[in-house]
């Protein structure tokens, strides 16, 4: 005689199981909202046409506020930010410290795109007057990926160092002195810049929302699916 059979799972269990599930869905949709709503934020700020605000260490920086800052550029110690893509061609970001006041964290200055060539990046096309200046752009930030592998900066490397999507940190320990939270994205007409398209991200607020729909959709089949197997046992019972 088999004395190992199984019990049966307690009927409350997938009840329980759902619920959480609804909850998770319902959490999910409540999450693309909000991201809608930020990337909504963004493009709003993007479309500010306001004057440039004279920015000052320690400022509060909106994302996309178009800024002006005052400094001189670092000549000696730029970046090459790699793999950046632009109408389906390989290419860097030109990377430029802008040094204000003394004991302040630089700024980094992002001048553009400029295409990857066999030949290697031509240094002389990347010197930039030192003298005091003023640059005007919009706050903007390091590109960032979803995954990367080993080091993105070879410290031992020369001068323009290559970078594969560096953070603020690994571009401060290269540089040898603290860096300001965000990237000031030059403006178009600024000069010794390179080609600039600054736009916010193409995964807009509508596709957010659409997914919150989706997942609030599931969170609601899901309750109507387990509100209707509740009651269909309870007159079976």
């Amino acid at each position: 005689m088999n004395t190992n059979t199984k019990k049966p799972l307690p009927a409350w269990l997938p009840l329980i199981v759902g619920a959480l599930l609804v909850v998770q869905f319902a959490g999910l949709g409540a999450w693309q909202i909000s991201r809608g709503l930020e990337k909504r934020a963004d493009r709003a700020a993007f479309s500010d046409e306001t004057g440039f605000a004279a920015w000052q260490d320690g400022m509060d920086v909106r994302p996309f506020q178009r800024l002006k800052a005052t400094g001189r550029y670092d000549n000696d110690h730029q970046f090459l930010l790699e793999n950046i893509i632009v109408n389906s061609r390989y290419g860097y970001y030109v990377l430029t410290p802008l040094i204000g006041e003394k004991n302040e964290p630089v700024l980094l200055v992002n001048r553009g795109w400029i295409e990857k060539s066999g030949a290697g990046v031509d240094a002389s096309l990347l010197t930039i007057k030192t003298t005091r200046t003023t640059v005007r752009g919009r706050a903007g930030s390091l590109p960032r990926a979803g995954y990367k592998m080993g080091d993105a900066i070879d410290l031992a490397s020369d001068w323009p160092k290559r970078a594969v999507y560096p953070d603020s940190d690994e571009i401060a320990a290269a540089l040898g002195v603290p860096v300001q939270p965000f990237v000031l994205l030059m403006d178009h007409e600024e000069e010794y810049g390179f080609l600039r398209q600054w736009v916010p991200t193409e995964f807009g607020p509508g596709k957010h929302f659409g997914y919150a729909f989706q997942w609030f959709a599931m969170a609601v089949v899901l309750a109507a699916l387990l509100t209707w197997n509740y009651r269909k046992k309870r007159f079976q019972s």
